[in-house]
Protein backbone atom coordinates (compact mmCIF):
# COMPACT_ATOMS: atom_id res chain seq x y z
CA UNK A 1 0.00 0.00 0.00
CA UNK A 2 1.40 3.41 -0.91
CA UNK A 3 2.14 6.00 1.80
CA UNK A 4 -0.47 8.38 0.32
CA UNK A 5 -3.23 5.79 0.67
CA UNK A 6 -2.12 4.91 4.20
CA UNK A 7 -2.15 8.59 5.18
CA UNK A 8 -5.59 9.08 3.61
CA UNK A 9 -7.03 6.07 5.44
CA UNK A 10 -5.47 7.24 8.71
CA UNK A 11 -7.05 10.69 8.32
CA UNK A 12 -10.42 9.15 7.40
CA UNK A 13 -10.50 6.83 10.42
CA UNK A 14 -9.23 9.47 12.83
CA UNK A 15 -11.71 12.06 11.51
CA UNK A 16 -14.57 9.59 11.79
CA UNK A 17 -13.77 8.69 15.39
CA UNK A 18 -13.25 12.30 16.47
CA UNK A 19 -16.39 13.44 14.63
CA UNK A 20 -18.49 10.72 16.23
CA UNK A 21 -17.27 11.63 19.70
CA UNK A 22 -17.84 15.35 19.16
CA UNK A 23 -21.38 14.88 17.81
CA UNK A 24 -22.29 12.42 20.55
CA UNK A 25 -21.37 14.85 23.32
CA UNK A 26 -23.24 17.90 21.99
CA UNK A 27 -26.26 18.97 24.08
CA UNK A 28 -29.64 18.83 22.32
CA UNK A 29 -29.94 22.63 22.47
CA UNK A 30 -26.91 23.06 20.21
CA UNK A 31 -27.91 20.61 17.49
CA UNK A 32 -29.43 23.26 15.19
CA UNK A 33 -26.31 25.48 15.06
CA UNK A 34 -24.19 22.36 14.70
CA UNK A 35 -26.32 21.21 11.75
CA UNK A 36 -25.83 24.59 10.08
CA UNK A 37 -22.06 24.24 10.46
CA UNK A 38 -22.18 20.67 9.21
CA UNK A 39 -24.15 21.81 6.15
CA UNK A 40 -21.45 24.39 5.41
CA UNK A 41 -18.74 21.73 5.64
CA UNK A 42 -20.78 19.42 3.40
CA UNK A 43 -21.08 22.27 0.89
CA UNK A 44 -17.30 22.65 0.86
CA UNK A 45 -16.91 18.92 0.23
CA UNK A 46 -19.44 19.22 -2.61
CA UNK A 47 -17.37 21.94 -4.26
CA UNK A 48 -14.22 19.83 -3.85
CA UNK A 49 -15.89 16.77 -5.33
CA UNK A 50 -17.16 18.83 -8.27
CA UNK A 51 -13.61 20.02 -8.93
CA UNK A 52 -12.33 16.45 -8.73
CA UNK A 53 -15.05 15.08 -11.02
CA UNK A 54 -14.38 17.81 -13.57
CA UNK A 55 -10.61 17.39 -13.62
CA UNK A 56 -9.22 15.36 -16.49
CA UNK A 57 -7.08 12.98 -14.42
CA UNK A 58 -8.37 9.68 -15.69
CA UNK A 59 -11.56 7.64 -15.70
CA UNK A 60 -11.16 6.25 -12.16
CA UNK A 61 -10.75 9.67 -10.57
CA UNK A 62 -13.64 11.07 -12.61
CA UNK A 63 -15.87 8.17 -11.53
CA UNK A 64 -14.90 8.53 -7.88
CA UNK A 65 -15.46 12.29 -8.15
CA UNK A 66 -18.94 11.71 -9.59
CA UNK A 67 -19.77 9.31 -6.74
CA UNK A 68 -18.51 11.93 -4.27
CA UNK A 69 -20.70 14.58 -5.94
CA UNK A 70 -23.75 12.34 -5.49
CA UNK A 71 -22.97 11.55 -1.87
CA UNK A 72 -22.18 15.18 -1.03
CA UNK A 73 -25.37 16.37 -2.72
CA UNK A 74 -27.47 13.92 -0.72
CA UNK A 75 -25.70 15.06 2.45
CA UNK A 76 -26.29 18.77 1.75
CA UNK A 77 -29.95 18.37 0.80
CA UNK A 78 -30.67 16.06 3.74
CA UNK A 79 -28.92 18.43 6.12
CA UNK A 80 -30.97 21.39 4.96
CA UNK A 81 -34.21 19.40 5.24
CA UNK A 82 -33.37 18.32 8.78
CA UNK A 83 -32.33 21.85 9.79
CA UNK A 84 -35.57 23.27 8.36
CA UNK A 85 -37.58 20.67 10.24
CA UNK A 86 -35.77 21.50 13.49
CA UNK A 87 -36.28 25.24 13.01
CA UNK A 88 -40.01 24.72 12.36
CA UNK A 89 -40.31 23.37 15.90
CA UNK A 90 -39.42 26.84 17.22
CA UNK A 91 -41.91 28.78 15.07
CA UNK A 92 -45.19 29.84 16.62
CA UNK A 93 -48.35 28.05 15.55
CA UNK A 94 -50.42 29.37 12.63
CA UNK A 95 -52.99 31.20 14.78
CA UNK A 96 -50.34 32.99 16.84
CA UNK A 97 -48.50 34.01 13.69
CA UNK A 98 -51.62 35.51 12.07
CA UNK A 99 -52.51 37.34 15.30
CA UNK A 100 -49.00 38.79 15.39
CA UNK A 101 -49.45 40.11 11.84
CA UNK A 102 -52.76 41.72 12.79
CA UNK A 103 -51.10 43.47 15.74
CA UNK A 104 -48.28 44.69 13.55
CA UNK A 105 -50.69 46.11 10.95
CA UNK A 106 -52.74 48.04 13.52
Amino acid sequence: MSPAIETGLYVLVLGSVVGLEVIRRVPALLHTPLMALTNAIAGISLVGSLLLAGSQRGPLITTLGAVAVGASSINVVGGFLITDRMLRMFRPSGSARSAGKADADA
